[in-house]
């Protein structure tokens, strides 16, 4: 492929995965920052939730690897589960 045309290619696929890598990273934080604070109450299951849905939705759109994807899905409930400040 033409040098300009891997550019324009790398560019534009750059531009469309941004938004969902970002807001992927946002909610897995989130999530652990709320873990941290109650990791019993309501909203940091529901916060669980939608990071581990944006994980997913980001793997799919092929974002992020499907392992990488599992990775983060897979420390995010071992956190919780432990209980620990890490």
């Amino acid at each position: 492929m033409p040098s300009k045309k891997s550019l324009r290619t790398s560019k534009k696929n750059a531009a469309y995965n941004r938004p969902i890598a970002s807001a992927a990273k946002t909610l897995v934080r989130s999530a652990k920052e709320s873990i941290e604070e109650d990791p019993n109450s309501e909203s940091t299951k529901n916060k669980i939730k939608e990071a581990i849905s944006s994980l997913d939705k980001a793997s799919q759109k092929g974002v992020l690897h499907k392992n990488n994807a599992a990775r983060r899905k897979s420390r995010l409930i071992k956190k919780l589960s432990s209980g620990t400040k890490r």
